[in-house]
């Protein structure tokens, strides 16, 4: 299918080509007809994206203070590789439309196939011929309205959310400063709601607009014309409420809410819009100065947007699906016109041009819509209205064991190329002569596209089922979120594939010993866990240094993990695991590399939230080890930091960038010159000797499954009087 996307390094526009989605369960597949190219959050994207390095750092402040505190957590190497991959891909554009339903998945009931519904989300309703579009970001579009028309549903949100935000009553005055395609749209919206409007815009035929649809006054701040008509209208008190829907650097339309507003006014901040507040203005009439977030509630919580968890009516009236059905409702009903506000209507084919013209002036316009081809005829063949069936080809009989390459190139299929598979394993994968990156499999068919255009998959799709009946991969990747990977694992396993995945390799004992059955079910056991610091080369010339041990040792592992932003989905603990379980295996099995022995009983206590946990781990030889994992500490103290005593002797890391060993004989290390080095290059290196020439993996089966129960025991041990017993199954 074709996608519209954007290379925010070097500002490129392109229509490409990518996999179609597939229909996943709690949401649908959508052919898209019309989408709506929004004139100003697009546009705005569009022109920073053709900045300086310089100026987007200007522009985008907080992005630079997470690549500062990047480079202190994880090194400037390694930031500087997360940052190139971000910055030179492909990004989405679009995020409202109107579509066709052709599948339905699994638990959505409100809907079939055929259905015409709108579509919101800029990951969920793109510039694009195809959709996957999750429960809450669709509804459908009442009868009689055209789908040209109900591609305005999200944008229709934004502004009714906006709206409401200011509390308008019956009889209000309200001022809408700027009348750009959020703007017209409040203005319409507020006369409906019985409110008198005033628009204040410098484009007198945006203002000419605003006025045949409905506004009282508008003209150009500058003029005078809106003062005069405020002070006439309002009894010269001042505007009930002032929606700021301009966009720009400057500060002219807070200091112009300021002045138009009366005592104890509401301004609301609809666009991103400069908020350099007149401190006087503001303070001496107490005005009330309200965000709007987009949508409405529910914008922004994955709970909601993808896993399909609506709020109670009686809780949250209006949320953003609830607003989109609000604003179609009302343009069904003649009460919002949007048709007046269409300046094109352009092919789809020819977007590229479009925004060229939209960017350089060519074409100026208050909406403008792509028009997608319809779908090409069915074969005569096949009845037009057969449905449409994804063949899933079944697991053989017998299943294949993987089985060494020597001789020629291993190859790979990936499944997921987010930012770690992006910046911590394709980098040291792609260009080797004794690798071929076969396959790239994602959700997200533009994710897919930039790991194939930055490191030469031959293929990218979002087919897993093509990539594990493909008898050339010889192993497949699984860098996945967490909640999928004992499932994928264990479908690659059954598939014959050697299989490295991300920890953690599962986050419940139920999916741990899935695994585990797939191994005895198979009798494939080539396996390998992302665990990468036992390979990092400064811990293991430290344990060379250090020597064999002969009495018990006592281990001490400080991870200073630090806290993470409220958005990410590390948080999503009912989904993904604990934010522990999620890395903890990491650091369980280093300790079990340093004492060569895997654990057998675990202890734990932590806050009373649980941020914080220390875990006591107690070794077959009477060794122990205490791992304490916080969040609460500085982001200028190093996140790991261990210490083993044992024999007289002390070893010692130091964040992966230095290491000693104090006694006899004594060691230092220096530091390292470009940075931590955490083992990845050397984890990979290990895997794909072992791949290719049939040797046992770098870690065995045993120690893998000892350090994720170890893992998995925490959280029940947090609430136990004493250890949990980790006996063999």
């Amino acid at each position: 299918m074709r996608q519209v996307v954007q290379n925010y390094k070097s500002g490129e526009l392109a229509l490409i080509e990518v996999a179609a989605p597939t229909c996943k369960p709690g949401g649908v597949l959508v052919r898209t007809l019309y989408s709506l190219i929004s004139t100003g959050t697009e546009l705005m994207k569009v022109g920073e994206a053709g900045m300086s390095l310089l100026a987007k750092a200007r522009a985008r402040p907080d992005q630079v203070a997470k690549v500062v505190q990047s480079a202190s957590t994880i090194g400037v190497a390694a930031t500087y590789r997360k940052v190139s991959s971000t910055l030179d891909s492909y990004t989405p554009l679009g995020y409202s439309l109107c579509g066709v339903v052709e599948e339905v998945g699994d638990g959505v009931r409100d809907v079939k196939v055929g259905d015409l519904v709108a579509c919101a989300g800029n990951e969920h309703a793109l510039h694009g011929e195809w959709n996957w579009v999750p429960t809450n970001l669709f509804t459908r579009v009442p009868e009689g309205l055209s789908a040209r028309h109900a591609a305005f549903g999200t944008v229709g949100a934004i502004a009714m959310q906006g709206v409401r935000r200011g509390e308008p009553q019956l009889g209000d005055v309200a001022a809408v400063i700027g009348l750009g395609l959020i703007g017209q749209l409040v203005v319409q919206l507020l006369v409906a709601s019985g409110v008198r409007v005033v628009g204040i815009d410098p484009d007198l035929e945006r203002c000419a607009l605003a006025e045949r649809l409905g506004a009282l006054v508008c003209g150009d701040a500058a003029s005078g014309v809106v003062d005069a008509a405020v002070a006439e209208i309002t009894g010269g008190h001042g505007v009930d409420q002032t929606y700021l829907a301009a966009g720009g650097g400057g500060n002219e339309p807070v200091e112009l809410a300021a002045r138009l507003s009366r005592d104890r006014a509401r301004v609301v901040d609809i666009g991103k819009t400069r908020l350099d507040l007149p401190w006087n203005a503001y303070y001496e009439k107490e005005l009330d100065v309200r965000f709007s977030r987009s949508y409405g509630p529910g914008r922004y919580d994955p709970e909601y947007e993808l896993e399909g968890r609506d709020y109670p009516i009686g809780y949250v009236r209006w949320t953003e699906r609830r607003n989109i059905e609000c604003f179609l409702d009302l343009v069904a009903r003649g009460r919002v016109d949007v048709a007046s506000l269409v300046s094109e209507v352009a092919p789809f084919g020819s977007a590229v041009e479009t925004y060229g013209r939209l960017a350089d002036g060519g074409l100026k316009a208050v909406a403008v819509l792509f028009a997608y081809d319809p779908p090409a005829p069915a074969p005569e063949e096949e009845a037009a209205d057969a449905p449409r069936v994804r063949v899933v080809p079944a697991a053989p009989a017998d299943r294949p064991r993987a089985v060494p390459v020597a001789g020629r190139p291993v190859e790979l299929a990936f499944v997921g190329a987010g930012n770690y598979a992006s910046s911590m394993l394709l980098p040291h994968l792609a260009g080797r002569e004794d690798v071929v990156l076969r396959r790239v499999v994602t959700t997200s068919a533009l994710s897919g596209a930039n790991a194939q255009r930055r490191f030469g998959f031959e293929t990218a799709d979002t087919d897993l089922d093509a990539a594990l009946a493909d008898p050339r991969i010889d192993a497949v990747f699984v860098v996945t979120r967490h909640s999928s990977h004992a499932a994928l694992t264990r479908r690659a396993l059954l598939a014959g594939k050697a299989v490295f995945v991300e920890k953690p390799l599962a986050l419940s004992e139920v999916e741990l010993r899935s695994v585990v059955d797939a191994v005895a079910e198979s009798g494939n056991d080539r396996l390998q866990v992302g665990f990468n610091r036992r390979f990092a080369p400064l811990l293991v010339e430290a344990r060379r240094r250090f020597g064999r041990r002969i009495g018990p040792a006592s281990v001490r592992y400080l991870v200073n993990a630090g806290r993470l932003e409220g958005r990410s989905w590390y948080l999503r603990s009912a989904a993904e695991g604990s934010r522990f379980v999620g890395e903890g295996g990491h650091f369980i099995d280093t300790v079990s590399l340093l004492l060569d022995a895997d654990p057998v009983t675990v202890s734990a206590a932590g806050t009373p939230d649980r941020s914080d946990v220390q875990l006591t781990l107690a070794y077959p030889d009477g060794s122990t080890a205490v791992i304490s994992y916080v969040t609460s500490g500085s982001s200028r103290y190093p996140k790991e930091t261990l210490d083993l005593l044992a024999d007289g002797k002390v070893l010692t890391l130091d964040d992966f960038t230095r290491a000693a060993v104090v006694g006899k004989p004594g060691w230092s290390s220096s530091r390292l010159r470009r940075g931590r080095d955490k083992g990845q290059a050397a984890e990979l290196d290990a895997f794909l000797t072992a791949v290719r020439e049939g040797t046992p993996m770098p870690i065995g089966l045993a120690s893998l499954t000892a350090t994720t129960r170890a893992t998995l025991a925490v959280e029940p041990a947090l609430g136990a009087r004493g250890p949990i017993s980790l006996r063999p199954w």
